[in-house]
């Protein structure tokens, strides 16, 4: 008899372990296709659906593994009943022990229902900027241009710029030798613009705003690029590949440090 309750104490955790990834399993494959992500809609659209399909993933996740552990306890003749009966008398221990879990789990929701940012958003969170690659629950993880990586606790989150809800200006200041004339620079502008016109992310003309400052041997010409907020480094880039070519087809020669870039 003692043989068979110690077998039956080793067997059932391991059965009630392996239902609960099934289940879990099933349930995520049934979120997936109850919350089917339309490619049509906007970037914006298509990002918080992915975050709102991970949090409901996360929810089902934390439910089951709940479930599973007071099977268990069952399992060792642990009365769960009165565990659960007690759970509103031990409300107010368990809410001061994990107070900070609680305030993540509350931050967390808001922060995805009001449209703080999703994954896949370039924020600047407290100071770091990088783009969220995990919003989960409890944390969220940004990860920087220098493939650094954020890991923060939602309830920290005191201030947080959104790159992606707006494109984003690139104010260039292009140097330009007194040799060139406005007309020739701006003519060679109008076809990298074209140039640049062909990619995605990059959604208008190049603005010319015009010269801003006159010095003994060149003079400035400020340009505007308006771009995606995670492409900006890939599209400036490219600005300075095709502003290459043109200068390079007339024989123009390039300054070490003819652009200036000032993101606004």
């Amino acid at each position: 008899m003692l043989k068979k309750i110690l077998v039956r104490e080793l067997y059932l955790p391991v059965i009630y372990i392996i239902f609960a990834f099934i289940i879990y399993f099933v349930l995520s494959k049934i979120v997936n296709r109850l919350l089917v992500i339309n490619k049509n809609k906007s970037d914006i659209k298509v990002k918080r659906e992915k975050t709102i399909v991970n949090l409901i993933k996360n929810i089902i996740k934390y439910v089951i593994a709940v479930i599973t552990f007071l099977g268990i306890l069952n399992v060792y003749g642990v009365e769960t009943k009165s565990i659960i009966a007690s759970l509103g008398i031990a409300g107010a221990v368990i809410g001061l022990a994990f107070q900070d879990i609680i305030k993540n789990l509350l931050s967390g929701i808001t922060i995805i229902f009001d449209d703080h940012y999703v994954q896949g958003d370039i924020v600047t969170i407290n100071g770091f900027k990088g783009e969220v690659i995990e919003l989960g629950l409890q944390t969220t993880k940004l990860k920087s241009y220098e493939g650094e990586v954020l890991i923060i606790s939602n309830h920290l989150i005191t201030s947080v710029i959104n790159h992606s809800m707006c494109n984003t200006n690139i104010f260039l200041d292009l140097k330009v030798n007194k040799e060139i004339s406005i007309k020739e620079i701006e003519s060679i502008l109008k076809k990298v613009s074209d140039k640049l016109q062909k990619r995605d992310d990059v959604h208008k003309p190049i603005d010319l705003l015009g010269v801003e400052v006159i010095n003994d041997n060149n003079y400035i010409y400020k340009i505007l690029i308006e771009c995606d907020a995670e492409h900006q480094y890939q599209v400036n880039r490219a600005f300075a590949g095709f502003l290459k070519e043109e200068y390079d087809k007339i024989g123009i020669d390039v300054p070490s440090d003819i652009i200036e870039i000032k993101e606004k």
